[in-house]
C-alpha cells in the first residue's frame, strides 16, 4: 500500500489517519457489535476506536460518542488525537476529569459530540442524574481490563447497556487478563460479545513492528548494600519469631512472600473480631514487617538514596503525634538504627546507575540514539536518577501527581509539558514511574531501561510498547544478583509468556468465547422480548431496522483506489450474515413514570454500591449533593444516616462524632430522621460493649430524639429500603424533596453557614472554614480571590468561583 494512503471519510480530517489494513478490520468487526479490541501497545488501537466512531456519528447526526481513560493524562492525550483527526469542531470535543465542575460538565454534555473522561467523573454524574446517556451512539473503554470488581467501568457499561437508544461498545487493551477466565470476566462485566486479537504474529501487524530486544544485566551488590540489607532482615527474623509465637505462622525466613504475609493479616483480624488481645498484638508486629520489607525491597533493587529517604520517613512519623507502636518501635530498633546509619555515611553510588549511565552512553552516544525511557519503582529513585544522570544527558523526570509519603508530584499541566518537550526532542532522557507505563502516548525510543523487573506481565507488556513500534527497539532490564529483583524477573517473564500464550490461544478459542458471550446476551434479549410482549400484546413490532449497510457495501466494491482507504472498506457484512439480515436489537432505556421518586445522596455514599444500585432502577432518580445532615434525603421531613454495625459501635467508642451528635443534627433539621443500621450479624457481640449499653443508645434514639431505628440486612436491603420510605413520602404523602430539610429554627451560626455553604456548591465544612478565616458572612463575600486562599480546603478554582457568584451581575434566565 502507498505511503501516502489514509483513511478517507466525511467525519475525519484529511490525511490524518494512515490506512492500515489491520486496523480497517479490527474497526469493522467493532462496528457490527459489541466488541474487545486486543492489540499490542502502540500499534493504534485509539485509531480503531476513532474509526468506529467516526461511522456512528456521521450515521447518527445528533449522537454522542463517549471515551473512558483511567487517568487524566490519558484522558487530555485522547482528546487532542480526536481533535486533531475528527472534521467537528474543536470545543466539541470535550474533556470530563475531576478538574471540572459538575454544573459545569452537566452543560458541557449537552452540546458536545465526544465527551473524553475519567470514569470515576462520569459515574459520579450518572448517580447525580446530570448527564444520560440516551444519545450515546458509542462508548469504548480504553485499558478495559480494569473493568473488573467494583470499578467505575462495571457500573458504567450495565448503565450505557440499559439507558442508551443504540449502544455499542468497543473496549481496548494490549493485555486484557492473565487467563481466558479474565477475560471472560472482562466481557461479561463491558456486555462485549465479539472479541477481536491481532498480535505481532499476524501478517499485517508485522509490517508496522520491529524486533524488540529484550535483554538482563545482572549486577553485585557492594557490601555496604549487603550490610544495610541483612541489618534489617535480621529484624524481620526476629519479628517473625514473635508472630511465631502467637500461632498464626510457621515462617521465619525474611523472603516471606506478600501472599504468606496477607494471610497472616487475615489470621490476626480473625483474632480482632474474636476479641482476642493477641490480635490487636500481632498486628502491631504485623506492620512493622511490612515496613521493614520495604526497606530491604528498597535496598536491594532501587538505592541506598531511596532507604536512606524512606528511614528519614520514619523517623519523622515516629515523632509526630499519635505515631503508630509498630513505628516507634521500629526506629528504635538497634539493628535498624545500624541499618540507617550506614545508610547515611553510604557516599557512593548503586552498581545500577552506573550501569544505567553506560547503557544510556552506549544508545546516546556510540550507537546515535535519540531518546531512552528509564523505569522505575520509587519516585524517591526517579528523583536520584534524574539528578545523576543529568550530569551527564539532558534529563527529566515524569512522576504521578501526589504521593502519601509527601514526596513532591507533578501537576497534570507539568505532565502535558514534559512529554511534548519530550516527543519534540528538547530532552533525551526521560525517568519515569509507572504512571507513563499504561497506554500514554510516550514517544517512540531506542532503549526501555527496566531499573528493576517488574512481577506483574501486563505491566512488563506495558512498558516494552514503548519501543520497537516503527524501528528495531531494545529493552534492558537490571537484576541485583541474589535478590528479589531475580525473582521478579522470572515472575514476570513466566507471566508475560503465559499471556503471549493465552492471547494466541484466545484467538483459537475466540469464536467459542463469543458463542458463550451471545449465549448469555440473547438469554437477556429473550428475557426484554417476553417482558416487552407481555407489557403490549398485539403490538406486532414490525419496525425493525434492517439492511442498513447495503448501500455502503456498494460503495466499498466500487472504491478499488490504492491512494485512499475509506471507512467504507470495512463496510462488508459478516460473512455468516450473507442475507443481508440484522437481529432485531430490542432498545432499553430508563424509563421515567408517574411513579418515579427523587433520593439525594451524599457525595460521600459513593463509597458504598447503593447509591449506584438505586440509580439503576428505572423507578428512582438519585441527586448527588454535599449534604450537611445525614447521608440520604428522601422528603422535606426524611434523612437517612447509614451505619454499618461496626461504623455504629466506633460512634460509641470515641469515633469523630457521637451518635447523638449526630442524632441532635438530624432533629434539628428534619422531623422524622431514620438510622438504618446495617448488618445481618449479631449487633450486641459487634465489639466488647454490654448489651444494655448498646439497648440504652437505641432506646434514646428512638425515645428521646425521635430517631426512628430500622435494621436492614446488608446494602441491598438498605437501597430497597431507601426506595421504600422515598416511595411512601413522595407519592403515598405527595411530599416534595428538600435537600435543607422543613425545620426553620437555625441558631444564628448555622444560618450563616447556610448562607456561605449555598455560594458556588462549596459545602458546610468548607463554608465553617471561610467563616471562621472571616469571621462575618459579610467579610467572606467581599474578600478578594486572593484572601478567600487564605482559608483552608479553598483553593484558587474555588475562590474564582465564589468571587463569581458574588460579584457577577444578575442575569435572570
Amino acid at each position: 500500500m502507498s505511503e501516502s494512503a489514509h483513511v478517507d471519510h466525511s467525519m475525519l480530517e484529511s490525511g490524518v489517519i494512515e490506512a492500515r489494513q489491520y486496523q480497517l478490520q479490527l474497526a469493522a468487526a467493532a462496528r457490527r457489535d459489541h466488541t474487545l479490541v486486543c492489540l499490542p501497545t502502540g500499534l493504534g488501537k485509539t485509531t480503531v476506536s476513532l474509526l468506529v466512531t467516526a461511522y456512528r456519528l456521521d450515521d447518527d447526526a445528533g449522537g454522542t460518542s463517549l471515551m473512558l481513560a483511567p487517568t487524566k493524562p490519558l484522558v487530555e492525550q485522547h482528546a487532542a488525537f480526536y481533535r486533531e483527526a475528527l472534521a467537528v469542531p474543536d470545543d466539541e470535543v470535550v474533556v470530563f476529569t475531576g478538574e471540572t465542575r459538575p454544573d459545569d460538565r452537566a452543560e458541557m454534555w449537552s452540546s458536545a459530540r465526544v465527551v473524553v473522561a475519567t470514569p470515576q467523573v462520569v459515574e459520579n454524574d450518572l448517580v447525580g442524574g446530570r448527564i444520560d446517556l440516551r444519545d450515546v451512539v458509542h462508548c469504548t473503554f480504553d485499558e478495559c481490563h480494569r473493568a473488573t470488581g467494583d470499578y467505575a467501568y462495571t457500573y458504567i457499561a450495565e448503565r450505557y447497556h440499559a439507558d442508551a437508544a443504540d449502544p455499542l461498545v468497543t473496549g481496548m487493551s494490549a493485555s486484557p487478563g492473565g487467563n481466558e477466565e479474565d477475560i471472560r470476566t472482562v466481557c461479561e462485566n463491558l456486555g462485549v460479545a465479539n472479541v477481536e486479537v491481532m498480535t505481532e504474529d499476524d501478517a499485517d501487524v508485522g509490517e508496522h513492528t520491529y524486533d524488540t530486544d529484550v535483554q538482563w544485566e545482572r549486577i553485585q551488590l557492594p557490601d555496604d548494600v549487603l550490610e544495610i540489607r541483612d541489618a534489617v532482615n535480621e529484624v524481620i527474623e526476629d519479628r517473625l519469631e514473635k508472630l511465631r509465637d502467637l500461632g498464626v505462622t510457621r515462617a521465619s525466613s525474611p523472603d516471606i512472600s506478600q501472599k504468606d504475609l496477607n494471610r497472616i493479616r487475615a489470621e490476626l483480624q480473625q483474632l480482632i473480631d474474636n476479641d482476642q488481645s493477641e490480635g490487636y498484638e500481632g498486628m502491631s508486629v504485623h506492620a512493622e514487617v511490612m515496613k521493614l520489607k520495604r526497606a530491604v525491597e528498597l535496598v536491594e533493587t532501587q538505592s541506598v538514596e531511596s532507604v536512606r529517604r524512606y528511614f528519614e520517613r520514619q523517623r519523622n512519623a515516629a515523632r509526630s503525634s499519635g505515631a503508630s507502636k509498630a513505628s516507634q518501635r521500629l526506629v528504635s530498633e538497634p539493628k535498624v538504627k545500624e541499618a540507617m546509619r550506614i545508610a547515611d555515611d553510604f557516599d557512593g553510588l548503586h552498581p545500577k546507575f552506573r550501569k544505567a549511565r553506560m547503557l544510556l552512553a552506549e544508545t546516546l552516544g556510540i550507537e546515535g540514539g535519540d531518546r531512552v525511557i528509564v523505569f522505575t519503582e520509587s519516585r524517591d529513585t526517579a528523583e536520584a536518577l534524574t539528578d545523576f544522570l543529568g550530569d551527564h544527558f539532558d534529563t527529566r523526570r515524569f512522576v504521578g501527581q501526589g504521593d502519601a509519603d509527601g514526596s513532591e508530584g507533578m501537576t497534570q499541566k507539568e505532565q502535558r509539558e514534559t512529554l511534548d518537550e519530550f516527543r519534540d526532542g528538547e530532552f533525551e532522557v526521560l525517568v519515569s514511574t509507572s504512571v507513563a507505563e499504561e497506554g500514554l502516548d510516550v514517544p517512540e525510543v531506542d532503549l526501555v531501561l527496566f531499573f528493576e523487573p517488574v512481577p506483574t506481565a501486563i505491566r512488563s507488556v506495558q512498558r516494552k510498547g514503548r519501543t520497537g513500534r516503527q524501528t528495531e527497539g531494545r529493552v534492558v532490564v537490571l537484576m541485583a544478583e541474589d535478590t528479589r529483583d531475580e525473582a521478579y524477573f522470572w515472575i514476570s517473564r513466566r507471566r508475560e509468556q503465559e499471556m503471549e500464550e493465552e492471547l494466541r490461544s484466545l484467538k483459537g478459542v475466540a469464536e467459542e468465547l463469543e458463542s458463550d458471550l451471545h449465549g448469555d446476551q440473547q438469554a437477556l434479549d429473550d428475557y426484554d422480548d417476553e417482558s416487552a410482549d407481555s407489557e403490549s400484546a398485539g403490538d406486532d413490532g414490525a419496525d425493525a431496522d434492517v439492511g442498513g449497510d447495503e448501500e455502503a457495501t456498494a460503495d466499498a466494491e466500487d472504491d478499488e483506489s490504492d491512494e485512499q482507504a475509506g471507512l467504507t472498506d470495512f463496510d462488508a457484512p459478516d460473512p455468516e450474515d450473507v442475507d443481508g439480515s440484522e437481529d432485531d436489537e430490542g432498545v432499553a432505556a430508563r424509563a421515567g413514570g408517574d411513579d418515579e421518586v427523587e433520593v439525594v445522596v451524599d457525595q460521600r455514599e459513593l463509597d458504598s454500591n447503593i447509591a449506584r444500585d438505586l440509580s439503576k432502577r428505572e423507578d428512582v432518580e438519585t441527586r448527588l449533593e454535599t449534604l450537611a445532615v445525614g447521608d440520604y434525603v428522601l422528603s422535606d421531613r426524611v434523612a437517612v444516616e447509614r451505619k454499618s454495625h461496626a461504623d455504629f459501635m466506633d460512634t460509641l467508642l470515641g469515633g469523630d462524632r457521637s451518635i447523638f451528635e449526630q442524632a441532635k443534627d438530624l432533629t434539628r433539621h428534619y422531623t422524622r430522621p431514620v438510622l438504618l443500621l446495617e448488618g445481618d450479624g449479631d449487633l450486641y457481640a459487634e465489639r466488647n460493649v454490654h448489651p444494655n449499653a448498646i439497648r440504652a443508645t437505641l432506646a434514646s434514639l428512638a425515645v428521646d430524639w425521635g430517631v426512628s431505628v430500622v435494621h436492614t440486612r446488608d446494602e441491598d436491603d438498605t437501597a430497597e429500603m431507601i426506595r421504600t420510605i422515598a416511595e411512601r413520602e413522595q407519592t403515598e404523602n405527595d411530599r416534595e424533596v428538600d435537600a435543607h430539610g422543613e425545620k426553620a429554627a437555625k441558631t444564628l451560626g448555622e444560618q450563616q453557614e447556610y448562607v456561605v455553604s449555598s455560594i458556588a456548591d462549596i459545602g458546610p465544612v468548607t463554608a465553617q472554614s471561610l467563616l471562621g478565616e472571616f469571621g462575618s458572612v459579610e467579610a467572606v463575600m467581599t474578600a478578594s480571590v486572593e484572601d478567600l486562599q487564605d482559608a483552608s480546603g479553598v483553593g484558587e478554582v474555588t475562590a474564582e468561583r465564589v468571587r463569581e457568584v458574588v460579584g457577577t451581575d444578575y442575569r435572570p434566565e
